[in-house]
């Protein structure tokens, strides 16, 4: 699998940092502000033990963010051509996956400072532009999609520097899937996680 591009590598962790404790100290309600204390809160986390990253990551993912539908769309061009089996194995690796690959890129946030620069609030959707920043590097401008679910928000995708993250990552596992086929793939992420 191609390494993901250095802007989707921040993005993932721009959404790696945001790792909750207590989930009474997000904000669910507001778009705005539901980033911006889950990304305040994540760095504080990250200055914490780094053994335990992953496992808070994990928490943060089942919690925050809309799991199950990223996992879909990732694999959205594939699903009509795998079996129920494939599926569910896939959609079992999934977490552990991202788990695995991101968590240890995590801790070059923990010293980041993030800045929220305009909602676009859509009923149930939401966009946010934020700004993060780390002492001694540029600044990259990251947007969070949000999405409405029960009652308060979910993060769907971001798009750090004009790189959409869900569609670089569905590139990427395409490419894998066409070279090596979608069993190949599972296996992959499951090594990963």
């Amino acid at each position: 699998m191609r390494p993901i591009t250095r802007a989707a590598g921040v993005a993932l962790a721009v959404a790696a940092i945001a790792v909750v404790p207590a989930a009474a100290e997000v904000n669910n309600q507001d778009p705005g502000k539901f980033v911006h204390s889950l990304a305040t809160t994540g760095f504080a986390a990250l200055q914490g033990e780094k053994a335990s990253a992953r496992g808070r990551f994990r928490s943060l993912l089942a919690q925050h963010f809309a799991v199950d539908a990223i996992g879909d769309r990732l694999i959205r061009r594939w699903r009509p051509k795998i079996s129920d089996a494939q599926y569910k194995a896939y959609k079992a690796a999934f977490p552990s996956f991202i788990v695995g690959t991101y968590a240890d890129r995590l801790y070059q946030y923990a010293d980041a400072d993030i800045k929220i620069v305009r909602v676009q609030d859509q009923g149930n959707n939401a966009a946010v532009l934020t700004q993060v920043t780390r002492p001694g590097a540029r600044p990259a401008t990251a947007i969070w999609s949000l999405a409405k679910v029960g009652g308060g928000y979910k993060v769907t995708n971001l798009t750090v520097s004009g790189v959409n993250i869900a569609v670089a990552q569905e590139a990427d596992f395409s490419s894998y899937i066409q070279r090596n086929g979608f069993d190949a793939l599972v296996n992959f992420m499951e090594k990963r996680g």
